[in-house]
């Protein structure tokens, strides 16, 4: 694979921090280095389970060079828990002065982080909530690493012993349609499908589910069945996180 000259230096960086990285890493990479002007050196990405994750850090700076012109952030008083460490916040970003604003909702509460931020739960809500609105407002498809559930050993919910069917790369699935896939999930794990969807557009950085691209949706659907295999708690949470929305909506 050609790489252009200016891009050399980070994908020899990640090769070094995370190993051999096959021709669609690459490509996915090089995709958003140059779509985005991220970078790898500055801890714009994080390469886990195969999949690259753009970092707060990296949308904070997105929206620095977009001219962004503000981020309002404030707690949802009615979701917030203090004594049992359970917070949630909203974000809403405006990209320039006439922009009305794109909203993203957050939450954290000791199920849904690793160990290693316990104690910090509001802190992570606001993050979330701050790396969603950014996300939408950007038109990143791929998730910020600070919004995953918690990856630690110690926060994997009993589930993750029910292994699923291993998942072909090209999204076929032994056959059967994304949308069969996606049903089959929603099913198995017990989900709302509506939230669902509502994540799903999210995720892809699209206004409705029909302007994604078959590759966004068979990431998502890949990215569903991977979370909720680890940690389905945390998925639930991410999930709630559009009930305002939706109830706003209503």
């Amino acid at each position: 694979m050609k790489i252009a000259k200016k891009f050399r230096a980070d994908v020899t960086l990640a090769r070094s921090v995370w190993g051999t990285l096959g021709p669609f890493s690459v490509q996915i990479l090089l995709d958003l280095l140059k779509r985005h002007h991220l970078s790898i050196a500055s801890g714009d990405l994080q390469l886990i389970d195969g999949r690259w994750y753009v970092t707060h850090a990296g949308l904070l700076g997105l929206a620095v060079r977009n001219g962004c012109s503000g981020i309002q952030v404030q707690p949802v008083k009615e979701f917030c828990e203090p004594s049992g460490s359970r917070y949630a916040f909203s974000a809403i970003v405006y990209t320039s002065p006439e922009c009305k604003g794109f909203v993203g909702y957050g939450d954290a509460d000791p199920s849904n982080v690793s160990f290693l931020v316990h104690g910090a739960e509001m802190r992570v809500a606001e993050t979330r909530a701050v790396s969603r609105a950014l996300r939408k407002a950007y038109g990143i498809g791929i998730c910020s690493v600070e919004e995953i559930g918690a990856f630690s050993e110690t926060s994997k919910s009993p589930r993750e012993s029910k292994k699923l069917p291993p998942q072909p790369a090209n999204g076929n699935y032994g056959g059967r349609t994304v949308r069969d896939r996606l049903c089959q999930l929603i099913r198995q794990h017990q989900l709302d499908a509506t939230l669902v969807k509502s994540y799903a557009t999210d995720f892809c950085g699209v206004k409705t589910l029909r302007e994604a691209t078959r590759e966004q949706v068979e990431g998502f659907v890949a990215h569903l069945a991977d979370w909720a295999e680890k940690d389905r708690d945390a998925l639930l949470c991410q999930l709630n996180s559009y009930l305002t929305t939706k109830e706003g909506a209503a």
